[in-house]
């Protein structure tokens, strides 16, 4: 189960501050949603919008067909990860289970206490009392055994070691592959999680700048790699959004698809050809100078 998700014109203030201003899109169900945006993109009014924690300034916001604010059956059916405290920080972990399983309808008891296992939670100790990676894992633990139509994630690694994000992205995927939903991922670890996204939502000073498919999106640009020499004259002219050099290799990024046959002239010079990091175009799309050229 999954829900579809419907944005029309909608706005965010904080009294005279606004976060969100006139963004507009649909997210289809039962996909996984990258969001991205720098500090102050946005990112976190939208989705506490999504989740029911804010209501909109304006504009209207549509999850499974209706407005989540104060929807009792949404509410149960939505669950949003986020740092920060929810009112669970006092409960111990084995009571933080027991009250996922009794709001939860589609909570899995099992699969919760694997997860439990996995990422090493004391079911004696408090939310507290663990260290920040411990509680993000114990926030990740509810959500994922929550099984619900919407999840979001918002930041929800922080403080993880590197193993336990690696076993965060391994059971949001594997679990999104038996039981599908819609998940929102909204992230700063581009390149670690990008692999997890079917489609990316760029957010730049409260405005939607991109959706798109992510391979379409790596698309956009080429990773060109070989001698130092050889990749310098055949990027000459193009826009260059990075380079990497070890030793008489290079690589260059540029913000350019390239045609069949520029394609073919990069081979017979003995380069390689690949995608483009998402993390280099997104840095590339919400580049103050760039924003200032498209505003």
């Amino acid at each position: 189960m999954s829900f579809d998700i419907e944005i029309d014109n909608l706005r965010v203030a904080y009294g005279r501050s606004t976060a969100i201003d006139g963004m507009s899109c649909r997210l289809e169900g039962g996909k996984i949603y990258g969001l991205l945006g720098r500090n102050g993109a946005g990112k976190t009014s939208l989705l506490a919008v999504l989740s029911a924690f804010r209501q909109a300034s304006s504009g209207t916001v549509r999850v499974d067909g209706e407005d989540p604010f104060e929807n009792a059956r949404l509410m149960r059916e939505i669950c949003f990860v986020r740092e920060g405290n929810d009112g669970t920080e006092l409960l111990r972990i084995k009571d933080l289970l027991g009250l996922g399983a009794s709001l939860r309808p589609n909570w899995d008891q099992a699969y919760a206490e694997k997860l439990v296992q996995r990422f090493e939670l004391p079911l004696g100790k408090r939310v507290n009392q663990l260290s920040l990676g411990k509680r993000s894992a114990a926030r990740v633990t509810i959500a994922l055994a929550s099984r619900c139509p919407l999840t979001i994630f918002d930041e929800a690694y922080l403080g993880m070691d590197a193993p336990s994000r690696y076993g965060f992205y391994e059971e949001v995927l594997n679990d999104y592959l038996e039981y599908p939903r819609t998940v929102i991922l909204s992230t700063h670890l581009i390149e670690e999680f990008g692999s997890l996204f079917e489609q990316v939502l760029i957010m730049d000073r409260g405005q939607l700048l991109v959706q798109e498919e992510t391979d379409q999106l790596r698309e956009r640009g080429t990773a060109i790699t070989g001698p130092v020499e050889v990749v310098d004259r055949f990027v000459a002219g193009m826009p260059v959004l990075s380079e990497q050099t070890l030793g008489r290799t290079k690589s260059a990024t540029v913000n350019q698809t390239l045609s069949a046959e520029r394609r073919r002239d990069a081979r017979a010079a003995g380069l390689d050809l690949g995608p483009v990091a998402l993390q280099d175009l997104f840095i590339h799309l919400t580049e103050p100078k760039d924003r200032e050229k498209r505003s």
